[in-house]
């Protein structure tokens, strides 16, 4: 018997592969081998991920859980949808100890599987079909194929925020406050979406520009939500003050965050949104039939953690000495694309990543290198037209071997020579 169909939108080629995807299926041992090169010996700067260690805390209320037999039995039920309240508590005494949102409260929050989920949740929530999104060019390559997955015929405008020409990103916020006016009024979008520190950039939206931005998505009724992934790599000190606004302020703004970056929780799924009251109400109905609930386990784990940390004072040592880790790695990385490339490279301000122009198509370049060098990037083009150019280097995987980041830039260097 053949196998029916799956769905139009997949048969036609109409949902977009993330290049990531693609570029982590290219290194694939066995495509690796095929190249003569030894999968040991391979140098990524494609994963997205982060690579210093948990706490040592949390690793501890997991183990509490594990040997507690009354409380595992009993994390195994269901959780509110919206989550823990002992959770959502310890989300609120977080942000009020390093973050100050003025008016957050437990009416503005929702906890997730993860904050990919939530994305997905939020495009169910807020959009009808033939809706309008604004992203950022370039913005995080997931979008893209998530809003695919949304309402039918959400159509994605492309807000130009990076000049390839002279590799600067967000020098011009006047032209982007225009250029996002004249958007609202031909196209009246429904949301705008984009990421601060951003990815792929890692670079920081200016307070005024944001603030603008939102004050435009206000008067047109269009909302705007903000993924923090990596909110707790600020290196800048202080912090910019648009990480502090508030939906209790702004009730068209959404607060996207993600358990995975700041305590490396990548595999243990949990997100969570920050947004006005009637909004999480919507969400939680849509959620009901996606996710259901956030896991009991890592709720638990995560808010007893929190509650401990905060108290003695170890949660704060613990992010100043992961975002003293990320920066240094972050200059590392700019100094190695400097001196083995001598390629424009942006000057990371948070986050995991820095572009670079490679002065030709950036799918080219990623497929030349790998083969002669064994090191992997990620081709710019899956961010948005204005990196058709570049590659996305992630020092994040490597931020504990500084050495085998020079090593990965000194061999490209040397192939890029010969």
């Amino acid at each position: 018997m053949p196998v029916p169909d799956v769905a139009r939108r997949l048969r036609q080629g109409q949902l977009k592969k993330s290049p990531i995807r693609e570029i982590m299926k290219l290194a694939d041992p066995r495509n690796i081998r095929a190249m003569g090169l030894d999968p040991a010996d391979v140098i990524s700067f494609a994963g997205g991920w982060v690579n210093h260690e948990a706490p040592a805390g949390l690793r501890g209320q997991y183990a509490a859980i594990a040997d507690d037999p009354a409380l595992f039995h009993e994390l195994g039920a269901y959780s509110p949808t919206r989550g823990l309240r002992r959770m959502r508590e310890a989300l609120l005494a977080f942000d009020a100890a390093f973050i100050g949102t003025p008016g957050l409260a437990d009416e503005h929050i929702l906890l997730g599987s993860s904050s990919t989920q939530l994305t997905h949740t939020l495009f169910t929530t807020l959009l009808d079909p033939g809706d309008r999104v604004v992203l950022f060019d370039p913005s995080y390559a997931n979008y893209g194929p998530q809003l695919d997955l949304g309402p039918d015929g959400v159509e994605i405008l492309w807000l130009p925020v990076f000049d390839a020409e002279s590799w600067t990103f967000m020098a011009d916020p006047e032209g982007i406050m225009a250029a996002f006016e004249r958007m609202v009024a031909a196209h009246a979008p429904r949301v705008l979406l984009f990421s601060t520190p951003d990815n792929p950039t890692s670079r920081l939206i200016p307070d005024r520009l944001f603030f603008d931005l939102l004050s435009i998505a206000e008067r047109a009724g269009c909302f705007v939500v903000v993924d923090y992934a990596y909110r707790a790599q600020c290196f800048g000190e202080p912090a910019p003050a648009h990480i502090a606004a508030s939906p209790a302020e702004y009730p068209h703004l959404i607060r996207l965050h993600s358990n995975s970056k700041w305590c490396r929780g990548l595999g243990r799924r949990l997100g969570w949104i920050e947004a006005s009251p009637s909004v999480i109400e919507a969400v939680e109905v849509v959620q009901q039939s996606t996710a259901l609930c956030p896991d009991s386990v890592h709720q638990y784990a995560l808010a007893t953690y929190l509650e401990t940390a905060l108290a003695d004072g170890s949660l704060e040592r613990y992010l100043a000495d992961m975002n003293a880790l990320y920066r240094r790695a972050a200059r590392h990385t700019v100094d190695c694309v400097r001196r083995y490339l001598d390629m424009p490279c942006l000057e990371p301000e948070g986050g995991l990543y820095t572009v670079v122009d490679v002065g030709r198509d950036g799918d080219d370049f990623v497929r030349d290198v790998l083969p002669r060098t064994g090191v992997i990037f990620v081709p710019g083009s899956g961010f948005g037209p204005a990196l058709n150019h570049g590659i996305r280097v992630s020092y994040g995987p490597l931020v504990r071997d500084l050495d085998r980041i020079e090593e990965g830039f000194r061999r490209v260097g040397e192939a890029l020579r010969a």
